[in-house]
């Protein structure tokens, strides 16, 4: 099973990029699957995630309004839209599924599968 993601980069602040991440091994398409950022010596955050069908989101109060979290199962693919970009939003940003969106939520997240980072980069 892997997790690719893509789509990180450079942008200036009020900016736009759009993160990609594409499963394989199996099939995904009854698992949440999640987004989190870190930045060194902070703890991993779940800033996204969405439940198995789309249904249910959830968004970290930094990123409400400005990210959208979206998938298609018929690509075993997550997105994650992030529109006026801010310079505190620099971060590793990493892909995860789990069984349920609760667990990705939680203090402690229940991942099943992490993906390889990708490096966001805002510049002020």
């Amino acid at each position: 099973v892997q997790l690719q993601a893509s789509g990180g980069g450079l942008v200036q602040a009020g900016g736009s990029l759009r993160l990609s991440c594409a499963a394989s091994g199996r099939a995904f398409s009854r698992d949440a699957m999640g987004w989190f950022r870190q930045t060194p010596g902070k703890e991993r955050e779940c800033a996204a995630a969405i439940s198995w069908n789309g249904g249910i989101t959830y968004y970290a109060d930094s990123v409400q309004g400005r990210f959208t979290i979206s998938r298609d199962n018929t690509k075993n693919t997550v997105y994650l839209q992030m529109d006026s970009l801010k310079p505190e939003d620099t971060a590793v940003y990493y892909c995860a599924t789990s069984g349920r969106l609760e667990r990705l939520r939680l203090p402690t997240p229940q991942v099943d599968y992490w993906g390889k980072g990708t490096q966001v980069t805002v510049s002020s």
